[in-house]
């Protein structure tokens, strides 16, 4: 993955850097790099950890169950460019399935002020569209991939009214167990949402670029995305699923039998899907291949 890299072995400490809440300025001040390096070296890493977790996942065991909310951020400025940020996880593993980001219209308190804000930003961007529904969409279509083998979907989201058509249509009505709970009760561990809840108070923290009050925010939203990517990947491979789990949420599903390290993370490209080679294999297996033996040997030999 580092071919032609210059200074691959900062790579695995600027994946930790900006999966731990830096930014990309002091990142490079810490790692001795360029803002421009530093920059270059983060999207290839975001994009080979786009691939990563998309060649990685496989089809989920039978009770497995998806929870899906939005938060909300922005791009460039705060009371004109809002964006929603749909999270999509596996309940029980804390594995997150999808996120993404999507722009939406102001709203909210129209002071003068920020009238003529919003004019001005859209005389210089175009009016802006509200594509929150089809992000959401995107991300059941991921579920729905993964969750192809199973008899009957669990998902669990708050009330919002177009979830329940969106959710019909990426699983089927016939299998779908869809339930919805106000977005308004206290975010304690009693919340049904709470684990959903959790990830998204997770990523503000891993993230610089989601939180409220920081001047870490992405000036573009592609640019989130990728910061997206990178959060996914340690979330799913590198982390533990709790604090005290030995296990990462990718390995409570069976994607990986273990944990990865930053530096495994960032080793071989990714760019052929499951016939990449897989990052734990010391002699070159493709993924495809590396799962195969692994679906062998956990088959009854009767």
């Amino acid at each position: 993955m580092d071919f032609r890299d210059h200074r691959p072995d900062l790579n695995a400490q600027l994946f930790l850097s900006l999966a731990s809440g830096l930014g990309i300025r002091q990142a490079s001040r810490n790692l001795g790099l360029s803002l421009r390096c530093t920059e270059l070296k983060f999207r290839k890493i975001a994009r080979h950890l786009r691939r990563l977790n998309l060649t990685l996942r496989n089809e989920l065991g039978p009770g497995s169950g998806f929870q899906l909310d939005e938060l909300e951020t922005y791009e460039g400025q705060r009371n004109a460019r809002p964006l929603s940020v749909p999270v999509l996880i596996e309940t029980r593993s804390r594995y997150v399935v999808w996120a993404e980001s999507a722009t939406i219209r102001p709203r909210g308190k129209m002071t003068p002020a920020r009238v003529r804000s919003i004019a001005r930003s859209e005389e210089r961007h175009g009016i802006r569209k509200d594509r929150s529904r089809r992000a959401v969409a995107r991300s059941l279509k991921r579920a729905a991939d993964m969750a192809s083998e199973l008899d009957r979907v669990e998902l669990e989201t708050d009330e919002k009214s177009s979830y329940r058509n969106l959710a019909r249509e990426a699983f089927g009505p016939t299998r779908l167990r869809h339930r919805q709970t106000n977005s308004r009760l206290p975010r304690t561990t009693w919340n049904p949402l709470f684990a959903i809840n959790h990830t998204e108070a997770m990523a503000r923290d891993l993230l610089g670029r989601l939180r409220r009050d920081s001047w870490l925010v992405s000036k573009k939203r592609r640019y989130l995305d990728l910061a997206l990517n990178v959060f996914c990947a340690y979330r799913n491979l590198v982390r533990r699923r709790f604090n005290d789990d030995e296990r990462s949420p990718a390995q409570m599903l069976g994607f990986v039998p273990r944990r990865f390290t930053p530096h495994e993370v960032l080793t071989w490209r990714q760019d052929w899907e499951d016939r990449s080679i897989h990052p734990l294999s010391r002699t070159c297996r493709s993924v495809s291949a590396v799962r195969t033996s692994a679906l062998l040997c956990t088959q009854d030999p009767h």
